[in-house]
């Protein structure tokens, strides 16, 4: 069936204009003013901004960790994103000790396949690089997969991959077009900071901050630039959330070199002053929030173009799985909720004159398309999927947990105002939330092959 969504103001990452926008098997046929087809059914959009769904490049649903599971399935994750305009995730899939890229990626596809109510795509994490999986590169690439995240944290745990494995990793992607990815932190240094609380008897939240404060990220921000740079091969920071590094990502950009940066809404609106909180736990994450030097230093990042993306790292826990560490903060599952609220929180922000719409748009939706080939995703124009979101500027509204679509029951982000508000998700033409409800259903959402 058709559609047009008819006297909105579309968005784009460069400008604002007024058009309508008919749809047609999945995708959008022709952009332009005063559309007429009399076969199709007609979305009123007027007063409204007409943008493209958001894309959040960086989810853990049904993630394992720490002998627990994020709160999020593949379905109640995906609703969530889609009653916060998100339109395409991509989860993230960790690699055990012995399997190959693509052995890693099916089983958590066939458990996403029939729950998903948006479009995915995956990450994988590699925690055995073997020569086998350094050759798997471009089979996997070729079938969709070209994006490979290395922990340079998680020592204890197995996940961990060091210089050497960084290294060769770098120099694989540049030879077979691939991105490598990296969770950069200095686990020695916060093995020792912990070591040492525990035996001061120090276990609030506030020591998982001080155990991981701003150098600890920074140090490994440099490091694994600096074997980017010595390699000449794409990087991917992850939720970057400290000064010192975001002035590493601008200077090595300044230079040339094609260094990109994501970071995450709760590094931009909370500060480590949340680890002094009764509820402190609730807002465990690693790397956990910082100072507000380092908070100035992204929104700067953003204004100045070093930032490429905002995503989310949901990764959720349930009350009574934080409260395992209410004594103890190394026993706090470490994740925070974001996926309904990324785009609400962004765009509120644009409505606040913060940053554009513009660049809201170019942050959530066209820069992860672009970076992670996505061709079909993250901008409205003729041939894309109809991947859009209708939203009231003028509508104001208080973010508080019975409202969300998650299956954690608290947010972080209770009681926070949002000026606007997105009122429909259209998933490849398909309406998924209205105003409030969600529309959609389970196994809708389609596996999205990326090719850089």
């Amino acid at each position: 069936m058709r559609s047009i969504i008819k006297g909105g103001t579309i968005v784009t990452s460069h400008s604002k204009f007024q058009a309508d926008i008919l749809i047609d098997n999945e995708k959008i046929e022709s952009i332009g003013k005063n559309l007429v087809n009399n076969d199709a059914k007609i979305i009123d959009a007027e007063g409204k901004y007409v943008l493209p769904g958001a894309i959040d490049a960086h989810t853990h649903l049904e993630f394992p960790f720490n002998g627990t599971t994020s709160a999020d399935s593949y379905f109640t994750g995906t609703r969530a994103g889609a009653c916060g305009g998100v339109t395409t995730v991509f989860d993230f899939v960790t690699q055990r000790k012995g399997q190959g890229i693509r052995e890693a990626v099916k089983p958590r596809h066939d458990l996403c396949a029939p729950q998903a109510c948006i479009d995915y795509s995956f990450h994988v994490a590699l925690t055995d690089l073997t020569d086998e999986v350094l050759n798997e590169f471009s089979a996997a690439a070729a079938e969709g997969l070209p994006s490979y995240k290395l922990f340079m944290v998680y020592k204890k745990d197995g996940l961990m991959m060091d210089d050497a494995a960084i290294y060769k990793a770098l120099e694989r992607s540049k030879e077979t077009g691939t991105l490598i990815a990296v969770h950069a932190e200095n686990p020695d240094v916060i093995d020792l900071n912990i070591e040492r609380f525990k035996k001061s008897g120090k276990l609030s939240p506030w020591y998982h901050y001080l155990s991981r404060p701003e150098a600890v990220e920074a140090e490994a921000d440099i490091r694994a630039i600096h074997w980017a740079k010595t390699l000449k091969a794409p990087l991917y920071i992850v939720h970057l959330a400290n000064n010192i590094g975001m002035k590493a990502v601008q200077d090595a950009r300044a230079e040339g070199y094609e260094i990109y940066a994501e970071t995450c809404p709760q590094y931009l609106h909370f500060t480590c002053d949340v680890y002094k909180r009764p509820d402190a736990r609730n807002f465990v994450c690693s790397p956990p929030m910082k100072g507000q030097e380092s908070q100035d230093a992204l929104w700067q990042g953003i204004k100045d173009g070093f930032i490429d993306v905002i995503a989310t790292d949901h990764c959720p826990f349930r009350q009574e799985q934080k409260d395992w560490g209410k004594d103890d903060f190394t026993k706090i599952p470490n994740g925070c909720m974001g996926i309904e609220t990324l785009y609400p929180y962004m765009l509120s922000q644009a409505r606040a004159g913060r940053i554009s719409f513009e660049k809201a748009v170019e942050l959530c939706a066209e820069n992860p398309a672009r970076i992670f080939g996505c061709q079909n995703k993250g901008a409205l124009e003729p041939g894309k999927d109809a991947d859009i979101v209708l939203y009231d500027p003028d509508i104001e509204n208080i973010i508080t947990q019975t409202n969300m679509h998650s299956d954690c029951d608290y947010t972080i982000w209770e009681g926070m105002p949002i000026h606007g508000k997105i009122i429909a998700t259209y998933s490849r033409g398909k309406q998924v939330y209205a105003n409030g409800t969600f529309t959609g259903e389970a196994g809708w959402g389609k596996f999205v092959p990326c090719y850089r």
